[in-house]
């Protein structure tokens, strides 16, 4: 920062001083400066000192022949008309290069984990297009992730967007951690987590968590939390896919890039559009919500020199999946993985819902005849018992016909069967981990799709890996009645 506002008393700047301006207009997180010289561009960032406060602000638009208007990405106490204002002359920089592995940002590129300051990295903008079409390749392969329900029902396209869709305590987080947990050891290259509006505890518990498990050193995290000014979550994403960018690019590796929580990047967007005093568009969302969230999703594509694969967690509003902020989400997703509150009340870990998520990859050209029968097969059985479940309650299960009986017997030990006990949840349930590879997962599936006549219980299916750990399971009869779905 230059010599002429480095001292907390402000300094009145000749008219024509170059980059020095004056804070004519403070609006909560909305400033505006007066600029005598030239103006500065769209999305440069500027430097307010004002007593002890040090305040960057972004530039947002152009408000008059001399006056630009700015959001503060700092905290504004301490600001008063008339604090000179320098333009830095650039917008927002992320840093680039080997040095941010293993470490924890800021918006700025600044650790924000209690280490040495990164020395060794080059600096690019954060505000970047989105790779060229011709710069572009499809890559039809699936990105396994050990997950049973997510492998089998709704695989997620390696190079593509996957969405972990569901409402407030429905395990988004615990999920996005797993995957994680089971992708970043056996991933060739770089893992990215973007943390956007989340809880500053869960950001501290990844870290120490990814530290523990030795694959911190090819991680990088980002973070803009909860309590920080809007401004730093609607740009931590920009921040997030200028590093992934760099290391699919430059480095050329592909890059798992996982986010919480994409709609908080929604949020923080319509926090900014209501400050700079735009008119509302439905249910309150900014009017420019399909462009900026098109602007960030279309970042992330697959190139001849990598692939960047993401997966984000949507809180949907209320379980209301006809919210502007979801429907606009899925347009951009080639997999939908629905979390189900019921299935959660239920005991169903991880409470995918079996007949809501979706994936484009779900194509016998694509995962084969075999997967795409079985998951179909899967989908068949358990919708059945879906309607069938009434007629249970009402009369119950001996009043159904042989098949019936034998469907519901079918459903429930596949509704067992896909789940999962996870790694980072070993501290709270005292059950190990399990990670189950895909043809564990459909040889599980096609052996209880043939079955008839069980002699193993429901629950040995319940929170374990692979279909041979039900065997282990002391068998018993099959009970002949059920008063309940």
């Amino acid at each position: 920062m230059a010599n002429s506002i480095a001292g907390s008393v402000p300094i009145t700047p000749p008219s024509d001083a170059p980059g020095l301006g004056e804070i004519v207009a403070i609006h909560g997180s909305v400033i505006d400066v007066r600029f005598p010289g030239e103006l500065p561009r769209m999305h440069d960032l500027l430097h307010a000192v004002g007593g002890d406060a040090r305040v960057r602000i972004e530039v947002e638009g152009l408000i008059g022949a001399q006056t630009v208007r700015g959001l503060a990405l700092d905290p504004v106490q301490g600001l008063g008309l008339g604090v000179i204002v320098e333009n830095s002359g650039a917008p927002i920089m992320a840093p680039l290069g080997d040095a941010v592995r293993g470490r924890m940002l800021n918006v700025f590129g600044e650790p924000i984990d209690g280490g040495s300051v990164l020395s060794g990295v080059e600096w690019r903008p954060i505000h970047q297009p989105p790779p060229m079409l011709a710069d572009r390749v499809v890559l039809s392969q699936m990105f396994e992730t050990g997950i049973k329900a997510i492998d089998l029902l709704c695989p997620i396209e390696r190079g593509g967007k996957a969405g972990l869709f569901g409402g407030a305590g429905v395990g988004k987080t615990v999920l996005i951690t797993e995957l994680i947990h089971n992708t970043v050891s056996h991933h060739q290259g770089v893992s990215l987590f973007c943390g956007i509006g989340e809880r500053s505890r869960e950001a501290e518990e990844l870290y120490r968590e990814m530290r523990s498990a030795g694959v911190l050193d090819q991680t990088v995290l980002l973070f803009g939390q909860m309590n920080e000014p809007p401004g730093v979550r609607f740009l931590i994403g920009k921040a997030a896919l200028t590093i992934a960018e760099y290391f699919r690019d430059r480095k050329r590796q592909d890059v798992l890039l996982l986010i919480d929580n994409i709609f908080r990047f929604v949020q923080a967007g319509s926090e900014v559009s209501g400050l700079l005093g735009r008119m509302p568009s439905r249910v309150g969302y900014q009017p420019t919500l399909a462009t900026e969230l098109a602007e960030l999703e279309e970042r992330i594509a697959s190139t001849r020199s990598g692939a960047i694969t993401s997966i984000q967690a949507v809180y949907v509003p209320a379980d209301d999946f006809t919210d502007p902020a979801a429907t606009h989400v899925f347009s951009h997703l080639s997999a939908s993985v629905v979390l189900s509150r019921k299935r959660a009340s239920e005991g169903f870990y991880p409470a995918i819902d079996p007949l809501k998520s979706t994936s484009v990859m779900l194509n016998p050209g694509i995962v084969g005849r075999r997967h795409y029968e079985i998951a179909q097969d899967v989908r068949r059985v358990l919708s059945e018992y879906e309607d069938l479940k009434d007629i249970i309650a009402m009369l119950g299960l001996e009043e159904l016909s042989t098949s019936d009986r034998a469907t519901v017997a079918r459903a429930r030990r596949l509704e067992r069967f896909l789940t999962q006990p996870f790694y980072t949840t070993e501290a709270f349930t005292g059950t190990p981990g399990k990670l189950v590879r895909l043809e564990e997962t459909l040889q599980g599936c096609e052996r209880l799709l043939a079955e008839t006549h069980f002699q193993t219980p429901e629950s040995a299916y319940y929170m374990i890996g692979g279909i041979a750990e039900a065997s282990e399971v002391k068998t018993e009869p099959e009970p002949q009645t059920v008063h309940g779905p």
